[in-house]
């Protein structure tokens, strides 16, 4: 049965709903969790499993992570209800309509999915949601999407205290099933006291402790380094003693302040509410921490944000992040980046993008784009080559030198031949590069000669980028 107040979003649908600045087609974000000592509402999570780099990312955020053949993942965020003795939570759920098993209807392809939600107390099952949904969307390219392309998302109204949230999802037409638990402590929320701040696409406020906000939450909490410019984030107050005004901190690593503004809280019917904007320039790359305080008083209130390079690649700080661009720019072009302290950060990193962009009149970054997109291809296609795939010897010098012009297979030749050679040939570098298949497993290996090769070449490459 499905809920009255849940929802199935197609985020492809409502890309006139998206604020300006904000890409729709980027993953989104969510918030949630328990209160801590001081009031504060930051996402928790006790779960199990064996994640991926990316579920470990996002459970580091404080979200839900489904294990599975269905990468879900969801978030939690509190909101006053109409009774002091309740809370309201919000939990929003996304996943990639790659996913599902969609089936030509007309002129449009349809998916059908099915989430099951319990909430439980020890051994009482307190809440249970069941809805079964369909998605429709206009063309064959949108069935394939790996961002954050479907959203459903649930209000339910629950007595403060810790429950174990246990969700699964499962795809009507196949055996693709996901599920996860997580330990969540809903809080009591006073007259007057923050809501969780929501990443948002859009929202639209509440008039009263008794209604809903319209909102269509970013359960992933994420933003797309260069095509988002803005992170919306919705905050609401109900009830008497609100705040006109809150402090607003966005901390990068080591809580380093990045960013802060004070913002009124507009009225709204009995309370006050504000979508805050947040500038993605001032993020750092990886995980963020957005806090918000009402002044005078204890109570605040935070999420956590992720500025991502990528659907697929894990980076949760900006010192990750250089593992991944060695092969971009120059040695002293990165370690003028590296060595720029946090607060600088941002500053330094529009410097970076600004000598390092092949087209700097349009607005993006087209030769990051195209890097990125290469690790992304040869994650997929030398997955056998090691256990990551990129920085593999055949992964390197596809990342660092793109496709060669010729590729000559021994073993295409002569099937019968113990060890595999192949060997690269880039006609403008005047560079062969020989790797060797010893094992017969698909382990490829550069001859130390063509490692040499390599390395001298990556470094002209580099330099001429100077």
């Amino acid at each position: 049965m499905k809920s009255a107040n849940s929802s199935s979003i197609v985020l492809a649908v409502l890309l006139a709903f998206v604020a300006n600045g904000c890409a729709g087609r980027r993953p989104a974000v969510g918030s949630g969790g328990p209160a801590d000592g001081a009031g504060g509402r930051t996402g928790s999570t006790t779960l199990t499993g064996a994640p991926s780099d990316m579920q470990r990312l996002y459970r580091n955020m404080g979200l839900v992570a489904g294990a599975g053949s269905i990468p879900f993942v969801a978030s939690v965020s509190f909101m006053r209800a109409s009774s002091g003795d309740s809370t309201l939570m919000l939990l929003s759920m996304s996943l990639p309509s790659r996913s599902l098993g969609f089936s030509r209807e007309g002129d449009r392809y349809a998916a059908s999915y099915a989430v099951r939600v319990e909430l439980r107390q020890g051994g009482v099952v307190v809440r249970q949601i069941e809805a079964a949904e369909q998605v429709k969307v206009p063309t064959f390219r949108e069935t394939s999407r790996a961002d954050e392309s479907i959203i459903w998302q649930q209000f339910v109204s629950l007595a403060p205290g810790r429950y174990t949230l246990a969700m699964n999802v499962k795809d009507a037409s196949s055996i693709r099933a996901s599920a996860e638990e997580v330990a969540i402590e809903v809080p009591r929320l006073a007259a007057g006291q923050l809501s969780t701040p929501v990443p948002v696409y859009e929202a639209i406020p509440r008039y009263s402790p008794d209604s809903l906000p319209r909102i269509l939450a970013r359960p992933r909490a994420t933003v797309l380094f260069g095509q988002d410019t803005v992170l919306p984030i919705y905050l609401d107050v109900v009830g008497d003693e609100q705040p006109e005004s809150v402090s607003v901190r966005l901390l990068g690593d080591s809580d380093v302040e990045l960013w802060q503004r004070t913002v009124r809280l507009e009225p709204s019917g009995s309370g006050r509410s504000r979508t805050i904007v947040v500038p993605v320039s001032r993020m750092g790359i990886g995980i963020n921490t957005l806090v918000v305080a009402a002044p005078t008083r204890a109570d605040t209130a935070r999420t956590r944000v992720l500025v991502s390079l990528g659907d697929d690649l894990p980076i949760a700080s900006f010192d990750e992040m250089f593992a991944y661009l060695r092969y971009f720019a120059s040695a002293d072009r990165l370690s003028a980046l590296r060595e720029s302290g946090p607060t600088a950060r941002p500053t330094a990193w529009a410097t970076f993008l600004a000598q390092t962009d092949p087209i700097p009149a349009t607005a993006e970054h087209e030769g990051l784009r195209d890097y990125f997109a290469r690790i992304r291809t040869a994650n997929v296609r030398f997955r056998e080559d090691a256990p990551v795939p990129w920085q593999s010897d055949r992964g390197t010098a596809f990342v660092a030198l793109g496709d060669p012009d010729n590729i000559l297979d021994a073993g295409a030749i002569d099937p019968g031949t113990r060890v595999r050679q192949q060997v690269w040939e880039y006609r403008a570098l005047r560079l062969q590069l020989m790797f060797s298949d010893q094992s017969g497993f698909g382990r490829w290996r550069l001859s130390p000669q063509s490692r040499a090769d390599l390395d001298n070449a990556v470094r002209r490459r580099l330099s001429e980028k100077r």
